[in-house]
């Protein structure tokens, strides 16, 4: 017998035994779907988080407290709260040449409120570099100056949904507001700028950096430092200077020891990408424990055909099928039950994975559709090997039948 005759009925089987067939495929559906998924909707994720830190530019570096690996996030980015970064540190980097702006960053939340009005506002302490390092102009007032910074002025920058909140329509320049039991001048408000970073700009309120340390905090380190450079070729020395520099502050000697991290947008990305990679696979490999599930559903089915079908072999092999025919015949209908469940797969996979990223980016989201050649043909090679790894023990089960015992069969 051909393989084309042995494919030809095991298509036939398929459509005798519609049911059947569905249900012992469905194992292969439901782990090649979510294979297919998991690696698709990991991927437009992965897009996501780059397409939002790329809109901070390649001309910018980050110092976060905390000692990172190489291929890893620093410790403050973990959710562990890190205190080696001080204030003065950003005075010191703005010495660096190539270095154009510098900024640092505390954050709280808390209620901000005007007259009878509230709302739930992101407080940001930062400098009058702010500005330079991220994109969004004052379209209303002014920003803080330096002057304010080192008198810990109060004094308060609106968001666009924070303005709205607490004036509507009003003017909100000269006016106060109050956050934490102090009253604080709005002197500036932000030009909309929606969600940035997985950040809504538009409800954060921006202070001096020393006011929200002293009077809203009370701490004296901070959170994170940005900075941007006049050009991205410039950034590798930027950065070794940077690191030289806090380590000199620090009084560290060996980079072994170092409590902060000091990156580019670009190696974030790739320390990012690293660790999402990872965790897609590793989820991935997960829902492909159901393909082992599916493969032993369909073995137990095709020893439950090989007992149905004895007195059909035992009459196939009585007329002149040799052993190797019958081999072939249980191979190729196990493997052609597996592929079809696995186009399913594939098709039900990529079919919900449109749907996640259509949904994505209605609610707004920079989020890729992305399903690969190599991920499709992964989940064809898949299902045919699973077809071949558990349906060869009911075949050579079937193939060693002598005839006449099974024509003796009832």
């Amino acid at each position: 017998m051909s393989l084309f005759s042995a494919i030809r009925l095991s298509l036939n089987g398929l459509r005798t035994n519609k049911k059947r067939s569905f249900l012992t495929m469905l194992g292969i559906i439901i782990g090649v779907g979510s294979v297919i998924v998991i690696i698709s909707v990991g991927a437009g994720a992965q897009s996501l988080i780059i397409n939002e830190l790329s809109s901070f530019g390649t001309d910018i570096f980050a110092v976060t407290p905390g000692a990172a690996q190489e291929d890893g996030p620093p410790a403050s980015v973990m959710g562990i709260t890190v205190t080696t970064l001080k204030l003065e540190e950003v005075d010191d980097l703005k010495k660096i040449p190539h270095v154009i702006a510098v900024t640092p960053y505390v954050r709280g939340i808390d209620t901000a409120t005007y007259q009878n009005q509230k709302t739930e506002a992101t407080f940001l302490g930062v400098n009058a570099d702010f500005l330079s390092v991220e994109t969004g102009a004052v379209i209303a007032g002014r920003f803080f100056t330096e002057e304010d910074v080192r008198s810990m002025a109060k004094v308060a920058v609106l968001g666009q949904t924070a303005k709205l909140d607490l004036f509507g329509e009003s003017d909100a320049i000269g006016q106060d507001i109050k956050i934490k039991k102090h009253n604080f001048k709005v002197i500036g408000v932000r030009e909309p700028l929606g969600t940035v970073a997985f950040e809504n700009k538009d409800e954060q309120i921006y202070l001096p950096v020393t006011t929200v340390q002293k009077l809203l905090l009370g701490i004296n380190h901070i959170s994170l430092i940005r900075g941007k450079v006049d050009k991205s070729e410039n950034l590798p020395y930027v950065l070794e200077s940077v690191s030289a520099t806090i380590r000199e502050n620090h009084h560290i000697t060996n980079p072994e020891y170092d409590d902060f991290s000091a990156r580019s947008i670009d190696q974030a990305l790739d320390v990012i990408g690293s660790v999402t990679d990872a965790i897609r696979f590793f989820l991935a490999g997960i829902a492909a424990i159901s393909l082992l599930v599916g493969g032993i559903g369909i073995m137990n089915i095709m020893l439950v055909n090989v007992t149905e079908r004895t007195k059909e072999i035992g009459l196939r092999k009585s007329v002149g099928a040799t052993r190797s025919n019958i081999l072939r015949q249980f191979l190729a209908e196990s493997t052609t039950i597996t592929l079809f469940g696995g186009l399913l797969g594939i098709i039900g996979g990529v079919l919900f994975s449109w749907l996640v990223a259509l949904g994505a980016s209605v609610a707004g989201f920079n989020w890729d559709f992305i399903v690969t050649i190599p991920s499709i043909l992964l989940g064809l090679t898949v299902s045919v090997a699973v077809g071949i790894i558990f349906g060869s023990y009911p075949a050579n089960k079937a193939a060693k039948l002598e005839p006449i015992e099974a024509l003796r069969a009832e």
